[in-house]
């Protein structure tokens, strides 16, 4: 048997896709994982994700990464037309969100990709807080002494004034919005402007070719905003949320009104000193942006070139502090704008509306923050969000993906508003009921820290934060929203559903005032969810719910329970409780590679086609299984966990709260779901309850597309391939199948039926693995020692359980909805004699890329072959592509309750699995995709 090539391999492994584990870098972090088709040029193939796209423009800054948002608004605001005009080089700092919130919403509803995946263990929610920032004011001396040092040294910065910060943010946003600022600003004026306004000169001459070089002012802004304890570290998730307190939060919100807070100051001069350094930071972040924009446009332009090791010195010096600091100035450039207004009238004083509230002043000098505005001498200066009406029309997207209750009656309450403020009016009523007294002297929103509390004990790493918080009309959580003001992370998740809250009076006053983002909560007969709690996860897998940004909701309430907010109680599986920061599987980046390689553990240099084998979930050589019909009975909260505080957050602790403005208590409680099973041929049923007690992950496997390169040749007497034909065509007598690829037989795994594995409900992982050598019907089929032990187990959701209706199919991706079909056509057997009719006209249709694992011989499928199956022989095309515009809304209807059965099993066991769904991608893939992760669970589902 001939040895296979180099070519020969690329060729029988086209369309796989293969995992990488790589380190952007010195000075970058953990590695960056991502998955690749190397041996593949077509487009329609290099663009297969297994994540799903952000859909609406309002969203896009969930993610630091560059991605391409698939919104279908048919109309832009001047503002967004504009921006979108303005498309030159942009510096982007290698430093993002983890995990990566383009991964985080996997295929399978419920699920994340394989980047999220890895990422998870070294997620930013794992870092420990800020020293001496643990609260929004009332800093340690440290910081104190850190701020006067920087503001008296020699080399630090000049004072600054809040009118000459908001001038220069202005200047900055104006020079920002230009097509091609390099063009028509000398290096030497940006010099002056900076040295003689902002920072104090350099005390020697750093560049002896041009002291007035671009490089000499980033160097000095990167050691200034690199300035231990005085910035505020944004690689902190909670910071990022934070944000918009610190801008938008007034005293009655952020006043802690309580005995047990330690006050230190002034609370509304504390907040005021905060703001104050906020924006400085957020102005010398827009001119480090500015000058680091300018000199990559002109390299790209040609007009300036960037030496390497100023490049490396740069990565060096700029901490994450600096790199995150300059995400904050994207966002800000990119969707704040600062205008110069008269001072209000006593009538103005107060802004109505929760649009209008955007527009209020901000008076950040510490000497005037106790002022009224009718004691304020001059213009005044506010802030406004470039981009209202895009992103009050993503807050009804998102209410719609969720079929959030009288939808239609919220979006129009949102559109009165936006129109009102585009068109500059002032609103006289707000979309929500005023704070009542006892509202309007509440702690803080977060339920973390107290404005002037202590710091916290330090809290257990967790992958996940708890973030509970209090909401109010036109608070600052929706002016954040709404101003497009936002940094990467999971952050917009919680803002996006808070803001929803905020502005829908009836929800508020049917929830309550304080909110758990990270649990659930059951609203007018439905339940929404955060993806971070496992309950959402799991009941994802159920026909008609929805996911959007990181919600779920379904028609699946909690029994017995009325409309309120929930708190799971779960806990972390041992091996990914110790798995975290250095101790994760993706500083493993050879094991990674090694453990996915499309060759196993062969020598590449003598790789047989025996070597490989062809595998199937559904090969039963003794007994077929059982028929089953799974139909979920319950979804059961148990009695509330006794805890020291009712809305507990591992992380943080509650803050207390007066009698008077106590808010409604969010319980904790452990959350099982039941099944009744019945056995269609005894008609037997049992009732099965799983616990959803350990916080597991699921994973969708990535897709693929069978290669149309080869023809894979099979004996009936031998498990292995025989022969690989690279002709396209099967030798005559052959036995000749297209399924996806091979599988390297060291990749040995063990099939179990869900009926088998509900049987052996009490058996541990690796008890069933351990029976791998005596399966009666192991489907690998792989030659094993008596004492061998399987490496992963694939659960059978497919044999004995109703397909999914025809009409339902479902493209590989959204790159695939974006270019047609990718069923794969399959011959039909003619009624009469048997034998394969030619695929012509309408004797085929488009069904799985993945046939049978029947030894019949299948025709051809190349690239040509899936364009042409688009059409009919009638010459009408598939779907249009203004229709295929929500494919992917069709693409997440699947579900049942069996799915949500192995999910709940799954959760009851502690495995964290991957979801591999058989019209989207082979068996073989996702085995070795499981082994990149360090799984062992398949869940292999139709």
């Amino acid at each position: 048997m001939a040895t296979l090539s180099d070519s020969e391999i690329e060729k029988l492994f086209s369309g796989a896709p293969q995992y990488f584990d790589r380190s952007e870098g010195h000075y970058t972090g953990a590695p960056h994982p991502s998955v690749a088709f190397p041996w593949d040029e077509e487009l329609e193939i290099r663009d297969l994700t297994d994540h799903t796209q952000i859909e609406d423009r309002a969203w896009t800054c969930v993610s630091a990464w560059p991605h391409i948002t698939r919104d279908i608004q048919p109309d832009r605001s001047t503002a967004q037309r504009a921006s979108e005009r303005k498309r030159h080089a942009h510096f982007y700092p290698r430093c993002r969100e983890r995990p990566s919130m383009l991964s985080m919403g996997g295929l399978e509803k419920g699920s994340m990709g394989f980047q999220a995946a890895l990422e998870l263990n070294v997620a930013d929610a794992l870092k420990e807080d800020q020293w001496g920032f643990e609260s929004l004011a009332s800093r340690p001396h440290a910081i104190v002494d850190a701020r006067k040092r920087m503001l008296t040294s020699k080399d630090g910065l000049r004072h600054m004034d809040e009118t000459l910060i908001f001038q220069q943010l202005i200047k900055n946003g104006k020079r920002y919005s230009e097509q091609h600022p390099r063009e028509h600003r000398l290096s030497s004026e940006l010099y002056n402007e900076l040295f003689l306004q902002i920072l104090h000169p350099p005390s020697k001459v750093l560049d002896h070719r041009d002291p007035y070089s671009l490089s000499v002012q980033i160097a000095a802004l990167v050691k200034v905003l690199a300035a231990p304890n005085v910035w505020i570290d944004f690689s902190l998730v909670e910071w990022r949320i934070r944000l918009g307190q610190l801008l938008w939060g007034t005293p009655d919100e952020d006043q802690a009104d309580d005995g047990a807070s330690i006050k230190t100051g002034d609370p509304v001069s504390d907040g005021t000193e905060e703001r104050y350094w906020l924006l400085l930071q957020i102005l010398l972040a827009c001119e480090l942006l500015v000058r680091l924009d300018a000199i990559t446009e002109g390299e790209e332009l040609g007009i300036e070139s960037i030496n390497p090791a100023e490049i490396n010195k740069f990565e060096k010096d700029a901490n994450t502090t600096v790199k995150w600091s300059l995400h904050l100035a994207r966002a800000w450039l990119e969707n704040i704008e600062i205008v110069k207004t008269d001072p209000p009238t006593p009538e103005q004083e107060k802004p109505v509306g929760w649009l209008a509230t955007l527009t209020k002043r901000m008076s950040i000098s510490r000497d005037h923050g106790s002022h009224s505005h009718k004691d304020h001498h001059g213009p005044v200066y506010a802030i406004r969000g470039r981009h209202v009406e895009r992103q009050v029309y993503g807050l009804k997207h998102f209410a719609t993906r969720l079929r959030w209750p009288d939808i239609d009656v919220y979006a129009s309450k949102i559109s009165e508003s936006c129109r009102a403020v585009t068109e500059g009016t002032q609103l006289n009523t707000p979309l929500a009921s005023p704070l009542s007294r006892a509202e309007s002297h509440r702690s803080s929103y977060f339920t973390g820290h107290d404005l002037h509390r202590p710091a916290a004990p330090k809290r257990q790493p967790s992958r996940r934060r708890t973030i509970s918080a209090a909401l109010r009309s036109a608070g600052w959580l929706s002016k954040s929203y709404v101003s497009g003001l936002m940094l990467p992370g999971d952050g917009i998740c919680h803002i996006l559903m808070a803001t929803l809250l905020e502005n829908d009076p009836e929800a508020m006053a049917r929830l309550g005032t304080m909110a758990n983002l990270c649990g659930g909560f059951v609203y007018s007969g439905k339940s929404f969810w955060s993806t971070s709690c496992i309950v959402g996860r799991v009941i994802a897998a159920g026909k008609g719910s929805a996911e959007c940004m990181g919600w779920i909701s379904s028609d699946i309430t909690p029994q017995g329970l009325e409309d309120g907010w929930v708190n799971i109680e779960v806990e972390e599986p041992a091996e990914d409780a110790l798995g975290i920061n250095k101790k994760a599987r993706i500083w493993a980046k050879l094991a990674v590679e090694r453990d996915s390689n499309v060759l196993g553990d062969a020598d590449p240099s003598s790789v047989l086609p025996a070597d490989f084998i062809i595998p199937f979930e559904n090969v039963y050589r003794d007994k077929t299984p059982r028929t089953l019909l799974i139909e979920l009975d319950a979804l059961k909260l148990s009695a509330p966990v006794v805890s020291n505080h009712t809305t507990p957050a591992e992380d943080n602790a509650a803050t207390p709260f007066s009698e008077l403005s106590r808010p409604a208590q969010i319980q904790t409680y452990p959350a099982e779901v039941s099944f009744t099973v019945m056995d269609m041929d005894t008609y037997e049923t049992k009732q099965h309850t799983y616990s959803l007690a350990k916080d597991v992950n699921f994973v969708t496997s990535h897709p693929c597309v069978p290669s149309s390169h080869v023809k894979i040749l099979r004996s009936p007497s031998s498990p292995t391939i025989q022969q690989v034909d690279l002709s396209g065509r099967g030798a005559a007598g052959k036995a000749v199948s297209v399924v996806g690829h091979p599988l390297h037989k060291s990749y040995t795994y063990t099939a179990l039926h869900l009926s088998e594995l509900m049987a052996k409900q009490d058996f541990s992982l690796e008890a069933l693995l351990d029976d791998y050598s005596s399966a009666a019907h192991r489907p690998s089929l792989t030659p094993t020692s008596a004492k061998s032990a399987a490496k992963f187990l694939v659960i059978d959701c497919i044999t004995g359980f109703q397909s999914l209706p025809q009409e339902h199919e479902i493209p590989l991706s959204p790159a695939a909805s974006r270019h047609g079909s990718y069923s794969f056509p399959t011959p039909r057997r003619s009624s009469t004699n048997g034998s394969i009719n030619s695929m012509n006209g309408n004797n085929y249709a488009p069904v799985s890329p993945i046939t049978s694992g029947t030894n019949e011989c299948a025709s051809p499928t190349t690239l040509e072959g899936v364009k042409e199956g688009g059409a009919t022989a009638e010459g009408g095309n598939m779907e249009s592509a203004s229709k295929k515009m929500h494919s992917e809304t069709r693409r997440r209807q699947f579900g049942s309750d069996m799915e949500i059965l192995v999910r709940a099993f799954c959760a009851e066991k502690g495995w964290n699995a991957l979801i591999s769904r058989k019209r989207r991608g082979c068996l073989a893939c996702a085995i070795r995709e499981a082994g990149a992760l360090g799984w062992k669970v398949v869940i292999r589902v139709d």
